[in-house]
């Protein structure tokens, strides 16, 4: 029984490490989760989704400089909305 509940633990803190939504994260959890994605994209992402509201689809996210459809292929399975 232990020994599950720490299997149990340990999957769900691997896969909120590794995923974060980007309508809600601060520039830095951005940064630190999506791969090609460093200091000025995530803050571009921050900014833009600040002036222009919560992003609808992960195809919303090539509006921002910087964030093209690579970098979405990268990282699709780790980004919520």
């Amino acid at each position: 029984m232990f020994k599950k509940l720490i299997l149990l633990v340990a999957s769900l803190i691997s896969f909120s490490a590794f995923s974060v939504n980007v309508n809600t994260a601060s520039a830095d959890e951005i940064a630190a989760n999506l791969k090609g994605v460093g200091e000025n994209k995530a803050a571009a992402i921050v900014v833009y989704r600040e002036a222009n509201g919560p992003f609808k689809s992960l195809k919303g996210l090539t509006q921002v400089k910087g964030i093209g459809a690579a970098t979405i292929d990268k990282n699709r399975e780790e980004i919520e909305l």
